[in-house]
């Protein structure tokens, strides 16, 4: 088994539809979103938003079996930002700081920024990141220098892998942040799950397969508000 994309998937009509039945509810909550059929150009999208230091929330394709968010339902990050961690934990995660994010990097790279080469495509193996790159990289670098990999090939995820050569286009880094789609509870399964977690938290996009769901600064839910100021 080379990869662990064997769970539910739900498909363009169904997210479409989705998307005109919460139309509404999407708008009262200072968002719009719009459909993008080049992928391509959805990962250079994504990719520069990530870039700007936003929060994407990524739902494409088949559920991840097993332990590990791994690029199909993700919250995906800008690993060089040294703040990613606190500003994930503020609007989404609130979970304790010593718990490391991990990195997904294309497996081409590996060699280049870790001290072992080799492939983890299950996010279950802790290498060291390079001495010279983890100031590069600071959002998935742990205290001890480590980094819980996750290796990814075109062949296995090619939609995250142009997701992470696009990021690594505008930034030169070939690795993102990394973490499971969810706000202190299960990760997300169904669009209409990615959906409602989008809309209660500081998220700002949300990549539901080829449409991208975004909010009109500088508007922001009641509840969102709320946490923030709360946290």
């Amino acid at each position: 088994m080379d990869h662990a994309y064997w769970g539910p998937e739900f498909g363009a009509d169904y997210i479409e539809r989705l998307l005109s039945e919460r139309s509404n509810h999407i708008a009262e909550a200072g968002c719009i979103f719009e459909k993008i059929d080049d992928e391509q150009e959805l990962c250079r999208r994504t990719a520069e938003a990530v870039a700007s230091g936003k929060v994407i929330g990524w739902f494409q394709g088949r559920m991840e079996w097993g332990p590990r968010a791994l690029g199909n339902r993700s919250i995906i990050g800008d690993p060089r930002r040294a703040d990613m961690k606190d500003i994930l934990n503020k609007k989404i995660k609130r979970r304790e700081s010593f718990r490391p994010f991990a990195p997904s990097i294309l497996s081409e790279a590996v060699g280049e920024w870790f001290e072992e080469e080799d492939d983890v495509p299950f996010m279950m193996q802790v290498f060291q990141i390079r001495e010279e790159k983890r100031a590069l990289v600071p959002a998935v670098t742990h205290v001890d220098g480590s980094g819980r990999l996750q290796t990814v090939k075109r062949s296995a995820n090619a939609r995250y892998h142009a997701l992470i050569s696009a990021f690594r286009d505008v930034t030169g880094v070939p690795l993102v942040l990394n973490t499971s789609f969810n706000e202190n509870e299960p990760v997300v399964c169904r669009p209409e799950e990615a959906l409602d977690c989008f809309l209660r938290t500081n998220m700002d996009v949300l990549a539901l397969g080829d449409w991208i769901i975004q909010r009109s600064e500088p508007m922001r839910s009641a509840r969102s508000k709320a946490q923030e100021e709360f946290f």
